[in-house]
C-alpha cells in the first residue's frame, strides 16, 4: 500500500461521488479500502482500482449500410 491514506470524506470528494455511497460500498467489501481499527481510510492504490473497476470502454457502432448481406 503506497501514498497517502484519505478518509472517506477525502476519497469521495477525489472520485466525485458521495461519501454515503462510498461508505456503503466499503462496508460491503464491494470496493477495495482499508480499516484502522474502525476506521475507514482508502490509499491512493484503493483510489486507483475504484476508478479502474468503474472504466468502460467506448462501444464501437456500425454504420448502417456498411454491411454486405449475401444473397
Amino acid at each position: 500500500m503506497a501514498g497517502q491514506l484519505h478518509t472517506a470524506a477525502e476519497a469521495a470528494g477525489i472520485l466525485k461521488v458521495r461519501e454515503s455511497w462510498l461508505k456503503t460500498k466499503a462496508a460491503a467489501r464491494l470496493i477495495p479500502c482499508t480499516f484502522i481499527g474502525k476506521h475507514l481510510r482508502f490509499s491512493d492504490d484503493d483510489i486507483a482500482e475504484i476508478m479502474k473497476a468503474g472504466a468502460r470502454q467506448p462501444v464501437t457502432v456500425r454504420e448502417p449500410g456498411s454491411g454486405r448481406r449475401s444473397a
